[in-house]
């Protein structure tokens, strides 16, 4: 299985894109993963909130393949600890799913066609982060994901 993180819009602040590296970089260890960066909109701060989730929706709709299983990264999906995130993993490797693609979407979220096209939803936290700050985060828990099932002593309980 591989496993595709596809963002809205460059990670902006170095402090972030260097943790994402780091993590980014541990994962390849692990299993084939690839970043993808969806190009921020122009003129975002002139549009409507809904035109702007519509807009994003459609550019991130290009990098979905119909066999591609759509995670959402959002605010009400399923909150899961760590160890219940690993299990999730584990559960689409044995169903065979050739791509897992994990999808941030902007700083207002995402238009209800996304909500659509996606086959499930995960939230981070009950707290709310920035976009931003969400990727490094995300790939953290994915790296303590895959070291929760090799079985390696990263993660503490």
């Amino acid at each position: 299985m591989q496993i595709t993180f596809l963002q809205n819009g460059k990670t902006e602040e170095p402090y972030l894109k260097e943790g994402i590296s780091i993590f980014e970089k541990r994962l390849e260890h692990y299993i084939p993963y690839k970043s993808e960066v969806v190009a921020a909109l122009k003129n975002a701060r002139n549009m409507p909130v809904a035109k702007q989730k519509q807009e994003e929706f459609l550019l991130m709709r290009k990098w979905f393949d119909k066999s591609d299983c759509v995670i959402l990264l959002d605010e009400h999906g399923k909150e899961y600890s760590s160890a219940e995130f690993a299990l999730f993993l584990q559960s689409k490797m044995n169903a065979g799913v050739r791509n897992l693609m994990f999808v941030a979407g902007g700083p207002f979220g995402f238009a209800p066609e996304a909500y659509q096209a996606a086959q499930g939803k995960i939230s981070i936290s009950k707290m709310t982060f920035s976009h931003q700050m969400i990727r490094l985060l995300f790939t953290e828990q994915l790296y303590r994901a895959l070291t929760i099932l090799k079985g390696e002593p990263y993660h503490n309980e």
